[in-house]
């Protein structure tokens, strides 16, 4: 005959004295043990994080465009035509000529009636940054 153990002891052959794993009260004095509901909890993560990325690739995407458009302006100056060594800091004008190419000049654009492309300062990087 099996030795009987007290009815609140909660004892398998397998594991032993196991009351503390199991997912259940085990005796009467036991607090409610209840699960929560994260679904909730987890919608709100997921939407609070795809918030966050859709930001951080909008924010992204704006300063890849910025980025293409200063290459964009900075490869039209430098394949502009341009017959001196242009200074940091000093502003210059693009123009294009009749026969279509692009060229570099200090003159500004009230100065004198040619087609103006944009007016660019040199910064230090030897990059051309648009001004208007």
């Amino acid at each position: 005959m099996k030795s009987k153990r007290p009815d609140n002891v909660v004892y398998s052959d397998d594991e032993g004295f196991n009351a503390n794993i199991l997912p259940y009260a085990t005796n009467v004095g036991a607090p409610v043990i209840r699960m929560d509901d994260v679904v909730s909890w987890k919608s709100r993560g997921i939407s609070n994080v795809n918030k966050e990325f859709e930001n951080k690739f909008n924010e992204l995407r704006t300063q890849y465009q910025n980025l293409m458009e200063e290459y964009e302006w900075n490869e039209l100056v430098y394949n502009s035509k341009f017959s001196f060594e242009p200074v940091i800091g000093e502003i210059y004008h693009l123009y294009r000529d009749a026969a279509g190419v692009n060229f570099l000049s200090l003159i500004g654009p009230q100065e004198w009636n040619k087609e103006h492309i944009g007016t660019f300062k040199l910064n230090s990087d030897k990059k051309w940054i648009l001004l208007n």
